[in-house]
């Protein structure tokens, strides 16, 4: 393949992305700004292989019941899975040996920081993988830690996680006090803590001052599982589902719309409005905009009208 068809089939390739980006700043015209992407995606053009995406996220579900239906995946899930199915789809009309997606659940790598048990951890990616093969979404798989450290128990997996790959805390306190980006993920972080918190019995100050700490440890345990994914699948296009800025190593995705750029599906409950489109808001807003419908015996979403 010529080097002009591989750069202009890499370049078509991520226009496709584009409209879906999730940044913190105003989002440039043109693929030009993003030279890491169009680097990782020209190399499996140029090889006539599938484009490779690696997307962390599809932990498991808030522990606040005012946020979501339940522990297992729902309607926010499967509207998402379904966009990169297709985004895949997409690809392959451009570059026919299409793409595929490896969701890289990462519940387990910081399930003692955002207090929710490993059993609900293991029952949503369980799901996850049951939804994908339901809605026959080839292009997708999922890639946790029992892919990597196997049945070895869930704490000694994350502290072998944290000890081989997590920046130290004053490596991450100097980046949070000099780059803007690291300082609003952590203050995105945070405030779900703050907000994911049902059951604290002390003052709300006492309650920030806890998550800020947690905050901390959570984006080490990303940063490891980040670290992890890159060695266990180093040529991958990396997504990622907090917004990032433009020509950083990871391209921000968004999955579904929302009134928030920080808003997920396992944050949310999904409203299918009145005109057929799609929102994800929290389960206490929504319920204030629809009814609740169920799915195979499940709360599924909420509709409008």
């Amino acid at each position: 393949m010529t080097h002009r068809s591989t750069s202009g089939i890499s370049a078509a390739i991520l226009d496709l992305l584009l409209p879906h980006h999730r940044t913190t700043g105003p989002s440039p015209g043109g693929v030009v700004a993003f030279p890491h992407q169009l680097r990782r995606i020209a190399g499996f053009v140029r090889a006539g292989e599938p484009v490779v995406f690696t997307l962390p996220g599809f932990p498991c579900k808030s522990p606040n019941p005012a946020k979501v239906l339940g522990h297992l995946p729902d309607q926010g899930e499967r509207l998402s899975l379904g966009f990169l199915n297709t985004l895949c789809e997409e690809i392959e009309r451009i570059h026919p040996p299409g793409a595929r997606v490896i969701i890289c659940s990462d519940g387990h790598v910081f399930g003692d920081l955002i207090r929710v048990p490993d059993d609900h951890i293991d029952a949503y990616a369980d799901a996850l993988g049951h939804l994908i093969q339901e809605a026959g979404l080839h292009r997708l798989s999922v890639f946790d830690l029992r892919d990597v450290l196997g049945d070895l128990p869930h704490g000694a997996k994350r502290a072998r996680v944290h000890q081989g790959y997590a920046p130290t805390l004053e490596e991450l306190r100097a980046e949070v006090r000099s780059e803007g980006h690291t300082l609003a993920l952590y203050r995105g972080i945070t405030r779900f803590l703050v907000e994911d918190t049902a059951d604290f019995t002390g003052t709300r100050s006492a309650l920030q001052r806890e998550c800020r700490q947690r905050a901390y440890g959570v984006i080490q345990r990303s940063r490891a599982w980040g670290e992890l994914i890159a060695e266990h699948h180093p040529r991958a296009v990396r997504l990622s589902i907090h917004p990032q800025p433009v020509g950083a190593p990871k391209f921000g995705i968004r999955l579904l719309d929302a009134p928030d750029v920080w808003t997920t599906p396992w944050h949310s409950a999904a409203l299918r409005r009145a005109d057929g489109t799609w929102t994800l808001l929290p389960r206490t807003r929504a319920r204030q905009l629809g009814r609740l419908v169920h799915r195979h015996g499940r709360p599924s979403h909420y509709e409008q009208g």
